[in-house]
């Protein structure tokens, strides 16, 4: 058996971002993974969700702002790779589609994935807060 491979980056879902930006009850769980040396991979997805969730409850201002943090990361797109994987991701792990995009996300890129979604309970490289 060979050991695990660290992971190159965090891939912080959209229940971290809303978490930290709006400081959520959980804003100070998600802090360090915000601040530390790892780089932050951004799904697209994420992206809209986010943005979404902050233009609809919190305003303009707070969807800037997140953008201005978001896009400093490394976006990823949804392109073919992750959209064939993420098919079969939801259907090994039971995953709707956004959770399955964001888990093979991560997967691809060897991401530690951090979220307070207990969809992810129980997944492999998975950090549930």
């Amino acid at each position: 058996m060979t050991a695990a491979k660290a992971p190159n980056y965090v891939l912080i879902d959209s229940s971290g971002w809303l978490e930290y930006l709006t400081d959520g009850s959980k804003a100070d769980d998600f802090a360090p993974f915000f601040e530390e040396s790892l780089p932050i991979l951004v799904p697209t997805l994420v992206l809209f969700e986010v943005r979404k969730q902050l233009l609809r409850g919190f305003g303009k201002a707070h969807a800037e702002k997140f953008l201005s943090q978001a896009l400093r990361q490394t976006v990823v797109p949804l392109d073919e790779q992750v959209a064939l994987a993420t098919a079969e991701a939801t259907l090994a792990h039971d995953l709707a589609m956004t959770d399955a995009v964001i888990y093979t996300t991560a997967r691809l890129h060897n991401a530690e994935l951090v979220t307070a979604d207990p969809a992810f309970k129980g997944l492999p490289d998975v950090t549930l807060l």
